[in-house]
């Protein structure tokens, strides 16, 4: 039982910051209708932005996540304003050829400035536990699973309860009927996608001392991000942040019980599933 326990628990961690990921991933596939290939690469950017930032101020990773996520932020805006914008409305075709395109461009910029070496940040942290019970807490893991929490709790209230989520909501439901309204759908696009991505640039940051920071490393959290999507529901954020914490408690069941190596598989096994019996997600309200 204690094994088992463990096993959750551990998953259930891991799986916030999936959420957290997968938050910025749907906001901007709900309002913007464009999937976003790249939005692994972005987590991998804001992975080395921690690590470097951190080598130059001496400064924790953890303190760096203001100023990750404002980065990330701003490199959102530049790249929803010069790439993004050119191909809305556009066919889907050109839209996953861009993205797709922008994710192999920025791994290969990554492997010629910084080479393929892992890197890591050394924190005490990062070895640190509490026990509760018969359960030891990742005491880096639990602050990522708090961060995560909070924000996409945030992220949750801006869209119900605001101005700006109400614009965004108006935009993603119609955007002719938003521009009559006097929305500026532009700005609304610029802004959603680049808190979308400051989102996932926070995410790197808090996983910077957890694992090592190297250029494809946003490969895999992108693939389980596009499944927890789809699990959750297209564009739902209480659903991703429901399909992560799902799909870390799988992934560490299976690696504990029946081999590390098929944790993944049985991601897919469940992206699968949830494809077959209800493509809309668990909290979709229509068919995707």
């Amino acid at each position: 039982m204690a094994i088992f326990l463990q096993a959750a628990t551990n998953g259930l961690l891991l799986g916030g910051v999936y959420g957290l990921v997968s938050a910025g991933l749907t906001l901007i596939f709900g309002v913007m209708r464009i999937v976003n290939f790249a939005h692994g690469e972005f987590l991998m950017l804001g992975m080395f932005a921690t690590y470097w930032l951190g080598r130059a101020s001496g400064l924790h990773p953890y303190v760096l996540l203001v100023p990750v996520g404002v980065l990330m932020f701003g490199v959102g805006l530049l790249v929803q304003r010069a790439l993004i914008d050119r191909v809305l409305g556009r066919t889907d075709e050109a839209q996953i050829l861009l993205t797709v395109g922008l994710s192999a461009f920025l791994q290969g910029a990554a492997l010629f400035v910084w080479g393929a070496d892992y890197r890591t940040i050394p924190t005490p942290l990062a070895s640190a536990s509490v026990a509760v019970g018969p359960v030891y807490l990742s005491v880096a893991r639990l602050v990522a699973f708090g961060v995560a929490v909070v924000l996409a709790a945030g992220l949750y209230v801006l869209l119900v309860r605001t101005d700006l989520g109400r614009a965004m909501r108006a935009a993603a439901e119609n955007r002719e009927v938003a521009l009559l309204l006097g929305i500026d759908t532009g700005r609304i696009y610029r802004l959603a996608f680049g808190i979308g991505t400051g989102l996932v640039g926070v995410a790197g940051a808090l996983m910077a001392p957890v694992l090592a920071t190297f250029p494809t490393v946003g490969t895999l959290f992108a693939l389980t991000a596009f499944v927890v999507v789809v699990l959750g529901g297209m564009g739902d954020i209480v659903g991703a942040m429901i399909g992560g914490m799902i799909i870390g408690v799988t992934e560490a069941l299976i690696a504990t019980y029946v081999a590390l190596d098929l944790a993944p598989l049985a991601t897919f096994l469940i992206f699968l599933l949830i494809l077959l019996v209800r493509p809309q997600g668990l909290l979709g309200k229509g068919r995707v």
